[in-house]
């Protein structure tokens, strides 16, 4: 009988580089998962953060070939003993609207956002092994429930993977496994945002404050245990998502300000 202790939890979270990533890389790492880092382009970063966190380990892969992104979970379903949890954090958010879609942002936005994290689940959730149950988690937006015409190709795509939710959660998992949605608010500053109109856009919700990224991070921790049903989605963003915005509150706070 080997005296070895077990290996860890392991949990890959794409996009872990930077921003909410990166932030929920770190609080998985400080509860003492084995933390995956993907990233795209951030690759310093990746490094960066790999090095710091114990036992972290940074993979490159671009989304937006859902074959590579498939084929990425496959190979860490084949060498990982114990991989739990799955997080899609990864997306890009580039700006069209709704008088006029543009076709490259489109099928960009539906490759990375939609089709990428749809594709890693279902490899996910058929090949990795798992002491316990494994958990998908898919971060989407609070636009799903407060719906404005900016950003129109990207909201589709988060659209999209929500609609994926529950459908995984039927017909993908085994008893123990769970597929959970988690819809941040306006978190950081984003688009083409400074940080000072950020600080006033992102105040834009029913609590009047700023919801922190440390807070969608524990919201994460907290899934990757199972506690709701499986389909669910949990909103993490101060009651924006119970709001009426008729636009992006990047816009709405430049047009209060003018």
């Amino acid at each position: 009988m080997s005296d070895a202790p077990p290996s860890p939890p392991a949990v890959l979270v794409t996009g872990g580089a930077r921003r909410i990533g990166a932030a929920i890389a770190r609080r998985f790492a400080a509860a003492g998962w084995r933390v995956i880092i993907h990233y795209g382009r951030s690759v310093a970063e990746a490094e960066q953060l790999a090095a710091e966190l114990p036992g972290a380990v940074a993979i490159h892969c671009d989304l937006a070939d859902g074959d590579a992104a498939e084929d990425m979970v496959e190979r860490l379903a084949s060498y990982l003993p114990d991989w739990r949890c799955l997080v899609n954090c990864a997306s890009v958010f580039d700006a069209d609207d709704v008088s006029r879609l543009d076709a490259d942002t489109f099928r960009r936005a539906i490759r990375v956002n939609a089709e990428a994290p749809a594709r890693m689940a279902q490899a996910f959730l058929a090949k990795a092994q798992a002491g316990g149950g494994r958990r998908v988690i898919q971060v989407t937006d609070q636009k799903l429930a407060n719906p404005n015409p900016d950003f129109f190709s990207y909201t589709l795509s988060k659209h999209a993977i929500a609609g994926a939710i529950p459908m995984l959660a039927m017909g993908a998992c085994g008893p123990d496994d769970r597929v959970y949605g988690l819809a941040p608010g306006a978190i950081l500053a984003s688009h083409d945002q400074s940080e000072d109109e950020a600080a006033i856009s992102h105040r834009l919700n029913l609590l009047g404050r700023r919801t922190d990224a440390d807070e969608v991070a524990d919201a994460c921790l907290w899934l990757s245990q199972g506690w709701l049903a499986s389909g669910e989605t949990l909103f993490i963003d101060s009651g924006q998502h119970l709001m009426a915005q008729p636009r992006d509150v990047i816009y709405l706070a430049r047009e209060n300000a003018a």
